[in-house]
């Protein structure tokens, strides 16, 4: 019989980081709040959340974020000058952002890494699983990833993680992680991760993306956890210990926290965390629009071709 876990309805969207890739556009504004299309890249990820049944979200935000509190806030003056100008589209569009989840704040203050954000996130989670999404990493809804996160930890319990095979000279770039299969073919067993290996140590060429289903046995570990690559505090190296101490030669059963499970996915996902790749995820989503794809296609064909 299939072991039944809690129902997981809290996401964790870490918004602190200084955004200085993309300096000075980020000077005064938060990176999170830079446009992919005709919306922040921030709303993409609070829609992910709310659509996998996430409608408590926390963000952990820093210094000269306010603009995100007050995007996800109602606009009382700009509703009212849009219902005044009979602009019923446009209302509705202010208004989705503030309709989405019930939403919360806290401030990270130092920042010291992602384990540390996460961590800043424990007394709203209390001592429920619950999900952390990355603002980095946009995963196209026709590509449910959290959902099936969300199954596969309630089956399983324990942590579950987004992977994705990249090239080997790529995998410097993530955390990589060492792998066992399961019956399910787009789930394994996390026997060990590695943050950003070379890639003559890395243990596979599956790839830690911006998403994690994590049980709150986690903050635990955290708060155990040292600075580890960067001087930061980092959710892999307390992932790891989680891991190590469940993998299958350990035994499982029984032993707090449960196992890690990876789900690896091969769907759409848009990298805003990069500027070409933040370009790139603009003309992807613009191609695929209804209201702006055949007119901006037309437009990117006759320029390429100019260019060629």
């Amino acid at each position: 019989m299939t072991e039944s876990h809690p129902r997981i309805s809290k996401a964790v969207i870490p918004a602190a980081g200084l955004g200085t890739r993309f300096l000075p556009a980020t000077k005064a504004t938060p990176k999170e709040m830079l446009p992919v299309v005709d919306k922040p890249a921030i709303q993409y990820v609070v829609e992910e959340a709310a659509s996998a049944g996430l409608d408590d979200v926390l963000m952990i935000t820093g210094r000269n974020k306010r603009a995100l509190e007050d995007h996800f806030d109602r606009n009382y003056e700009l509703e009212s000058a849009l219902q005044k100008k009979g602009d019923a589209a446009r209302l509705t569009k202010v208004q989705e952002s503030s309709d989405l989840a019930t939403m919360h704040y806290v401030r990270q203050g130092d920042p010291k890494g992602l384990g540390h954000a996460v961590l800043c996130a424990a007394p709203h989670v209390g001592h429920e699983p619950f999900a952390v999404l990355l603002g980095d990493d946009l995963i196209d809804p026709r590509d449910p990833l959290l959902q099936r996160m969300v199954e596969v930890q309630e089956q399983h319990g324990g942590s579950v993680i987004a992977l994705m095979e990249v090239a080997p000279e790529q995998i410097h770039m993530y955390g990589c992680a060492a792998v066992e299969p399961t019956n399910d073919g787009d789930v394994v067993r996390v026997t060990g991760l590695v943050e950003k290996p070379d890639q003559a140590d890395a243990p596979s060429s599956y790839a830690i993306i911006g998403r994690y289903v994590l049980d709150p046995h986690i903050f635990d570990i955290l708060r155990q956890t040292e600075p580890g690559r960067g001087g930061e505090i980092q959710l892999t190296d307390a992932l790891q210990q989680l891991a190590q101490t469940h993998s299958s030669a350990a035994t499982a059963a029984g032993k707090v926290g449960g196992p890690v499970h990876g789900v690896v996915f091969k769907g759409r996902r848009y990298d805003t965390g990069d500027r070409g790749d933040y370009l790139r995820a603009i003309v992807r989503l613009a191609c695929e629009r209804e209201d702006l794809g055949p007119d901006f296609r037309t437009w990117l064909r006759s320029y390429v071709a100019e260019e060629m």
